[in-house]
């Protein structure tokens, strides 16, 4: 799978609320970083997903960033301000798998 699959990917997976399919992306000790707090693991990665609301997203544009690779994403759903467009910073093992994930504005 290349890595701008692995992207498109995350981004599917990312919609439904709690997807085993979902947390599989990731290697056991990854990085998630949201609103400027970091969660490390799989289950601080679960815990911050149930409170992530149900959002619809659409990929703008993916570039080489440093070591990963940075996607603006338009982010639209029941929350103030929406749409939105965000900033995702992956970054990638040779397997696959996402270790670090960085959403920023």
């Amino acid at each position: 799978m290349t890595e701008s699959q692995i992207i498109d990917r995350y981004f599917e997976l990312a919609t439904p609320a709690d997807s085993e399919p979902y947390f599989d992306q990731f290697t056991p000790d990854a990085v998630v970083e949201d609103e400027g707090v970091e969660y490390h693991g799989i289950d601080e990665i679960r815990r911050w997903r149930t409170e992530v609301p149900q959002v619809h997203y659409a990929v703008l544009s993916t570039v080489e960033s440093g070591t990963g690779l940075t996607t603006i994403a338009e982010i639209s759903g029941d929350f103030p301000g929406s749409p939105v467009n965000l900033s995702y910073y992956f970054e990638i093992t040779q397997d696959g798998r996402i270790s670090v994930l960085r959403i920023r504005v």
